[in-house]
């Protein structure tokens, strides 16, 4: 059994990393594990006002029950864990992105008018769709790249011919400034949506867009926890092995 005191100091990162379904309850009380997922659960909880060993009851809950079909993560190989990223994380922002601008697009042409918010929406959501398509492109060519040959130096024994960029460190430093400013796109976004309830003159269109607004910062959340808290720490670990 968990010591709940005891857990209250540890990260919330550490605990998503170790078992994703513990993500449900950080969501629950809308405590960001992905963006902020180095504060611990103490900090998290005094600054939204929650019992830290309540929530922690919940963690140790599911922590308790068996796995199920829960990926370990944490046990894949880098380069497997990026290959991951791109086909399904990637490649899910590519193909919903258009079908969500057109989607809200649509809605406020149709109810901008009895909705403004949905302008506004509809601005947040586009300066998102083209930061991220620009954040993954860094990502596919500059420093995932870098990740695979240090995991194939490795396996091999070999060297690793220094980067532009100095230490994997830098551009980690900016993926993780600019998944920050999406976490705050997509916080404002759901404060905008009502937390993704549509209004109750809402049409099919209206209710879908929402639906899927939903799904995809659901989407996003596990895409950056993924980076941040997984493969980031442990390309960190792994250039230091040549230094």
């Amino acid at each position: 059994m968990i010591t709940l005191d005891k857990n209250t100091k540890k990260e919330i990162g550490h605990f998503v990393a170790e078992d994703y379904r513990t993500a449900a309850v950080f969501s629950k009380y809308k405590i960001d594990f992905c963006c902020n997922g180095n504060r611990t659960v103490e900090e998290a909880c005094d600054k939204k006002g929650i019992d830290s060993n309540m929530l922690m009851e919940e963690i140790n809950s599911i922590l308790n029950e068996k796995h199920g079909e829960t990926i370990d993560y944490k046990s894949w190989p880098l380069d497997l864990l990026i290959d991951y990223i791109e086909k399904k994380h990637h490649r899910y922002i590519e193909e919903k992105t258009p079908v969500l601008r057109q989607f809200l697009d649509k809605l406020c042409r149709v109810h901008g008018e009895r909705h403004p918010e949905l302008f506004k929406i509809n601005e947040l959501f586009t300066g998102s769709a083209g930061d991220l398509a620009s954040h993954m492109k860094k990502e596919e060519l500059i420093l995932f790249p870098f990740i695979k040959q240090l995991v194939k130096a490795k396996i091999n024994c070999g060297a690793v011919k220094p980067p532009q960029f100095g230490t994997v460190e830098n551009p980690i430093d900016m993926m993780k400034d600019e998944h920050d400013n999406e976490g705050e796109r997509f916080r404002k976004i759901a404060e905008l949506t009502d937390y993704y309830n549509p209004p109750a003159d809402a049409c099919n269109t209206y209710k879908v867009t929402f639906a899927m607004l939903e799904e995809f910062e659901k989407d996003l959340h596990l895409h950056i926890h993924l980076e941040n808290n997984i493969l980031f720490p442990e390309a960190i670990k792994l250039e230091k092995l040549f230094s």
